[in-house]
């Protein structure tokens, strides 16, 4: 072998040596990435430092919607296209289902109603959001929406719900569950599921009371101002007064008040999103309905500890 071809057998061709260009950027972009990771996730530790929250709890720095619920300017949307199908028409919703371990109620002898929120695989569910104060609100109301009750119930361990119940006149009975369940991870789905409920013996039932801008109860003078329209997103005032004067209205389920709006007829559920704040010493919500008919609209507000129901009849043309 002569010493050129000594000297080609022994030194390293230059060229296959170095890396060729797809090497090159293969290994940049490689790169890229890990750093890229890297840096977001010392970033996400500076900015939070803690755990992130479960998605779907949506806070603005006015007030707090619902899961699912974009954030919005109520001002703005005020007479403009909105929409809000009623709920709590349906036992199951969303793979979930509202399951009354009971359902019969003595007349005017107290009970107890308990339940459970069970998944698509027949598992009581066990972990809820809290919204408004509360994992879960239950309203019930005879299907003539007398008979008005909101109540908080206690969950057991095992996912069973229970809280007592009078169902002061036979008749047949609507229960709706409010609640946002929380899924293993994290995602939340706000639903309201209704079941019936009965009370056995003569069934009489009252005439809706006509529409009304004021209502009275126990001393308190409640006036109601707007005028609710399909599909549109409006305000609802209302102003308390008692003896000549203006009582000191104290927070309530987060807000100065609680509103619950049911559709005569079917008995549908209408979502309705309060301010958190008083506005000209007056408590405000906003409402959509989601066709024409009465509603019979249930304002909760607390004074001196004590917490007082305003009823009133709302017709939508």
């Amino acid at each position: 072998m002569d010493q050129q071809a000594v000297t080609r057998a022994t030194v390293p061709d230059r060229v296959s040596a170095a890396p060729d260009r797809g090497t090159v950027r293969l290994a940049l972009t490689v790169g890229g990435l890990v750093l890229a990771v890297l840096l977001g996730f010392g970033l996400g530790r500076l900015g939070g430092g803690g755990p992130v929250a479960p998605v779907g709890l949506e806070t603005t720095t006015d007030h707090t919607h619902a899961p699912g619920t974009a954030p919005h300017d109520h001002g703005a949307v005020a007479g403009q296209a909105a929409s809000a199908e009623a709920g709590g028409l349906a036992i199951s919703s969303a793979g979930y289902t509202l399951t009354p371990l009971a359902s019969e109620f003595t007349p005017g002898r107290p009970g107890s109603l308990r339940f459970q929120i069970r998944d698509a695989q027949r598992r009581p569910v066990t972990r809820f959001a809290v919204v408004h104060d509360k994992p879960m609100h239950l309203i019930v109301v005879r299907r003539d929406l007398t008979g008005y009750q909101h109540l908080h119930p206690t969950m057991a361990p095992d996912g069973t719900w229970s809280v007592p119940l009078t169902l002061a006149q036979p008749g047949a009975w609507r229960a709706y569950a409010d609640f946002t369940v929380v899924a293993d991870d994290g995602t939340q789905t706000a639903l309201t599921l209704g079941a019936d409920l009965v009370a056995p013996g003569d069934y009489a039932p009252r005439p809706l009371p006509a529409a009304a801008a004021t209502a009275t109860v126990d001393g308190f003078t409640v006036d109601h101002q707007g005028t609710p329209q399909v599909g549109a997103s409006v305000p609802l005032t209302f102003r308390i007064t008692a003896g000549g004067g203006i009582p000191t209205l104290e927070r309530y389920l987060g807000a100065y008040g609680h509103l619950v709006a049911l559709r005569e007829g079917d008995l549908g559920y209408l979502h309705v999103h309060p301010e958190p704040e008083l506005v000209d010493g007056a408590a405000r919500f906003w409402l959509t309905t989601p066709g024409p008919g009465r509603y019979r609209l249930y304002l909760d507000f607390q004074v001196a500890g004590v917490v007082r129901t305003a009823e009133f009849t709302v017709t939508v043309p």
